[in-house]
């Protein structure tokens, strides 16, 4: 749901307890494991991290009885986005009179 290549997930409570490791065999074990047994209740937040693609998600659980058949979990918010740099901004254009024309005022002297 995330679309994280190689995530580490770790209880964000201080401890440093990984649910989640992306190096091979690390937590395999707690693959069949639930939530719930690492003490995971409604309003406990994890931190996900993907070094590869560089960025970092808290999630917030939250525990819901109002989900449709078959439905596991929901995600609810903003999808992450890939984060792009922001594009330059606009050179200021100096505007005389109102115009943005180009033309400059003239300098001659009339005779």
């Amino acid at each position: 749901k995330f679309a994280m290549v190689a995530p580490d997930v770790q209880i964000d409570d201080g401890k440093g307890t990984i649910l989640i490791s992306s190096e091979e065999g690390e937590t395999e074990a707690n693959n069949h494991r639930k939530l719930s047994d690492f003490g995971i209740r409604n309003g406990t937040r994890l931190q996900a991290d993907d070094f590869l693609q560089d960025y970092t998600l808290l999630i917030n659980v939250l525990h819901s009885e109002d989900l449709e058949k078959d439905v596991e979990f929901e995600v609810v918010g903003d999808a992450p986005e890939k984060v792009c740099p922001k594009p330059p901004e606009p050179t200021p254009r100096n505007i005389t009179n109102g115009s943005d024309d180009g033309a400059q005022p003239s300098t001659s002297t009339g005779k």
